[in-house]
């Protein structure tokens, strides 16, 4: 195949799947969602909008171009993405990601310098992206569909949002109404981030909104047992950073993380639990309730369908 012909097979995949996700999210009233996830294994993009802003990363692959033919080929696929997005070159964010398998970029920086800040809306609630520093944006996008769940169910209830990133799932629970919504997490600039999230929607109140920058794997011995209603449990995938004392491995601690957070809810506490590893088994044997249910498929919405594996489980303490 030709590379006139690679571009024009680009472009017309592009222009099929915005025409059809974008008249999708216009009838959701969704600003922000994936429009392309390496849907041609000649162009190994993830694109995503978020508001009149592109987030564009290439996955790594052994492209064999060299640098002049490959700095190229991405300033003719932006052209493109520009063209069928209706959107200037200047608002497309472009990256590269080290794998195409795995989520486990979030806090890696950047070399670039500039940093771009943005406010975009979720379900009429304002998150702060950052475009530039990071290799993920501070949203993650899959998760849309979970974070409205979790709001539905929030009401009156305590909160417990573990490895919580930038803290969306604290906002929409906060915004459900809870009385108490825990954060933790790691790094404190991801706490600093959160707690930038919640005021920007006026969740303020200190006594209401707590926030620990801990390492998780540790601090869950330290919380109230039985205390919690509503848990969110999203690890990444593996992690070894310095500042734990343990290495995380989510697919040989799930069971024992899960296991911990159960003897922190209440007696009809829930749990979201979800992982991206794309080999993940649930060890079913060694969690402690037979409460288990797979709500992937309800939690993945349109702009991910086919394109996702995240899996998704909602678990009860049971009796």
């Amino acid at each position: 195949m030709s590379e006139h012909s690679k571009y024009v097979d680009f472009e017309n995949r592009l222009q099929k799947v915005y025409k059809r996700l974008h008249k999708i999210a216009s009838k959701k009233g969704v600003s922000c969602y994936r429009i392309y996830d390496l849907d041609l294994p000649d162009f190994p993009f993830m694109i995503d909008l978020y508001g009149d802003k592109l987030y564009v990363a290439e996955y790594q692959r052994n492209h064999q171009l060299d640098e002049q033919s490959h700095a190229e080929w991405i300033d003719k696929s932006k052209e493109i993405i520009a063209k069928i997005i209706g959107i200037p070159l200047k608002s497309i964010f472009f990256k590269k990601r080290k794998s195409i398998k795995e989520r486990n970029d979030q806090y890696v920086k950047s070399e670039e310098s500039e940093v771009v800040e943005y406010v975009v809306e979720e379900g009429n609630l304002k998150f702060y992206l950052n475009l530039t520093t990071y290799l993920d944006t501070g949203l993650f996008l899959d998760h849309r569909p979970t974070r409205a769940i979790v709001k539905e169910l929030a009401a009156g209830k305590k909160v417990l949002n573990l490895f919580a990133y930038t803290g969306s799932f604290s906002v929409f629970a906060a915004a459900g109404g809870a009385t108490e919504v825990t954060t933790i997490d790691l790094s404190n600039t991801y706490i600093q981030w959160a707690k930038r999230n919640m005021a920007t929607n006026g969740f303020t109140n200190v006594e209401k909104y707590i926030y620990h920058q801990e390492d998780v794997l540790q601090f869950l011995k330290f919380l109230p047992f039985e205390y919690y209603d509503i848990i969110i449990l999203d690890p990444p995938t593996f992690s070894n950073s310095k500042r734990m004392e343990d290495v995380l491995d989510t697919q040989r601690d799930h069971a024992s993380m899960i296991n911990q957070c159960l003897d922190l809810l209440t007696k009809n506490g829930q749990l979201f639990f979800s992982t991206n590893y794309t080999k993940f088994k649930l060890n079913v044997e060694e969690i402690k309730t037979h409460a288990i249910k797979d709500i992937t498929a309800r939690t993945t919405d349109f702009d991910f369908e086919r394109k996702l594996d995240r899996k998704c489980y909602l678990i009860e303490k049971g009796n």
